[in-house]
């Protein structure tokens, strides 16, 4: 099998399994309970939130670990409501999971979507223009699972600041809240808080070859948010339930090995990606590269063919053992068009005949080199077909 959909999912890398296996067998203890064993587990626990906070440059009480990324967008978008005149933007790109989140608080907060250009990166000016004082919260994803178009996080977060310098100025309390799902960009992007700019952010370990159904909020110190699941008041009350022990300390392991391995795993990743495109732009002259080519993550390679079903050609590439994508794995299970290739405007034929292709650790030049030829096969029967209907 060739594995290609490294976005969707990425395997456990066996030293954050080593990590885990402790706490999955004899050090099983609830990290709650208050006999010496638990105690241990509980200080494994938080040194692994200590690890985690360093990386991102967050305090450890600023990071609220959840079951996963999902989640943690859901309790982002719990702030406290005071008016029913409050907004929320959002891009028109984001991960399904932001905007259902967004769409729930639409009883509340009237929501609004940020214009993207061609290549899926945010139009600053429609930014600037939307951003009034009833705007409470602007969400914006680090970077894109469909495209790996990149946001530039820190121009965005300047624009926001001078948009609460302003209001400071001219007395209005209405806070403004930034958050950023940068569960994308985890082992390729620069992820320090301070840097980026952001109030709040979501990681997800299933991205960067730690266990899935694990992930985590940073939460910048002072901004109150209501908890999704209540209970026993687990992580500082905004996330009640037994911790999951095992997953974090994988997450953690997870995350210092993808930081450790970004810059030359990036690199390396780039070149399988470039190497593929060069040989699908000489193959398919009519060919649609899909996303910002010059800010775009390392790994990420979407590409449009007019007339092609993506679908179909997904399950047809399966039967030769290649792992690739239609859009995103959430838009695909639904069975509907994405509205990422929607909302950069590509046509209904070009959206529709759009495959993902996202590489990984396990990606090597041999692997691409059998996939070329897999490619041209696959893909010249199914355009034949789709011109014949």
């Amino acid at each position: 099998m060739i594995y290609l959909d490294y976005a969707a999912a990425t395997p456990i890398d066996p030293k954050v399994l080593d990590a885990m296996t402790p706490y999955l067998t004899d050090e099983f203890f609830n990290p709650s309970a208050n006999y010496m064993a638990a105690v241990n587990v509980r200080a494994d626990f938080e040194n692994a939130r200590h690890k985690i906070a360093s990386i991102i440059g967050a305090k450890p009480a600023e990071i609220i670990f959840t079951a996963g990324a999902t989640e943690s967008i859901n309790i982002a978008f719990n702030f406290p409501r005071l008016s029913k005149r409050q907004k929320i933007l959002i891009s028109s790109i984001e991960h399904p999971a932001v905007l259902a989140a967004a769409t729930r608080e639409a009883l509340f907060t009237k929501v609004q979507l940020i214009d993207v250009d061609k290549f899926g990166r945010i139009n600053l000016d429609d930014l600037r223009a939307k951003i009034d004082d009833d705007v409470t919260m602007i969400s914006i994803g680090y970077a894109s699972n469909e495209l790996g178009t990149i946001q530039s996080i820190k121009k965005i977060s300047e624009i926001i600041n001078e948009a609460r310098i302003d209001r400071e100025k001219r007395g209005v309390k209405n806070k403004l809240l930034f958050h950023s799902d940068a569960s994308q960009a985890t082992g390729f992007l620069d992820i320090n808080i301070a840097r980026l700019g952001v109030d709040l952010m979501t990681l997800n370990a299933a991205k960067c070859y730690g266990p899935k159904q694990v992930g985590l909020l940073y939460v910048r110190a002072g901004i109150n948010l209501n908890p999704v699941i209540v209970g026993g008041g687990q992580e500082m009350g905004l996330r009640s339930g037994t911790e999951n022990t095992a997953g974090v300390i994988g997450f953690a392991r997870a995350f210092q090995i993808a930081e450790k391995k970004r810059k030359t795993e990036s690199l390396r990743v780039a070149k399988l990606r470039d190497d593929l495109q060069k040989f699908l732009e000489a193959e398919f002259p009519d060919i649609q590269i899909n996303g910002d080519q010059k800010h775009r993550l390392p790994n990420i390679l979407n590409f449009s063919l007019p007339n092609l079903d993506g679908e179909r050609a997904v399950f047809a590439l399966d039967q030769r053992g290649v792992c690739v994508a239609a859009g995103s794995a959430c838009a695909a299970n639904k069975g509907t068009r994405s509205h990422v290739l929607t909302a950069i405007g590509l046509s209904n034929n070009l959206a529709d005949g759009s495959l993902r292709i996202s590489m990984g650790r396990k990606t090597t030049s041999e692997e691409i080199e059998k996939l070329k030829p897999i490619l041209h096969d696959v893909l010249h029967r199914q355009l034949e077909f789709g011109n014949q209907e």
